[in-house]
């Protein structure tokens, strides 16, 4: 399991002086594409194939506060991926120093081409690379349909 650990900055906390919403959006955000880059899926690599990633959800489940002074970790899991790779699933849980689970995101996202704007599936040799990763107990392949696991719709004014 990848870990990245953060130190809560003043900048990182809201009027309740803990960590604030945001400040768990950005360390996961962080935290992925530091893994990512590790595996060779940087700005470089992905510009080459005129990819990106993108979120569709992030499900933030927060169990305990968490405040500066202290540093926390986060981790990473891949719990999901498509056959051709373009939908992909983390898991990051938060810990402080001693180790306790503050807080968990289920996060799902896909990669989109950026000239054409449409999602598209990973270019063979990220495939490899993605397919060659630690997976979670849970990992599952997933379709299309897991996609729409939280239909929301929009309704216009």
């Amino acid at each position: 399991m990848f870990f990245k650990e953060f130190e809560i900055r003043w900048s990182d906390i809201d009027a309740n002086r803990h960590l604030a919403n945001s400040a768990y959006i950005n360390f996961m955000s962080h935290t992925r594409m530091a893994y990512l880059g590790l595996i060779g899926f940087n700005q470089e690599s992905m510009s080459a194939h005129n990819i990106g990633p993108v979120v569709f959800y992030e499900h933030v489940y927060y169990f305990k506060e968490a405040f500066p002074g202290k540093p926390v970790r986060v981790s990473l899991e891949f719990v999901g991926m498509s056959k051709d790779g373009m939908f992909f699933e983390f898991r990051h849980n938060f810990y402080d120093h001693n180790g306790k689970n503050f807080a968990r995101c289920e996060m799902m996202g896909a990669w989109i081409d950026l000239k054409k704007r449409k999602l598209t599936g990973l270019p063979k040799d990220f495939l490899e690379t993605f397919g060659a990763m630690e997976k979670s107990e849970d990992f599952k392949i997933l379709t299309r349909a897991d996609t729409r696991k939280h239909v929301q719709v929009p309704k216009d004014l």
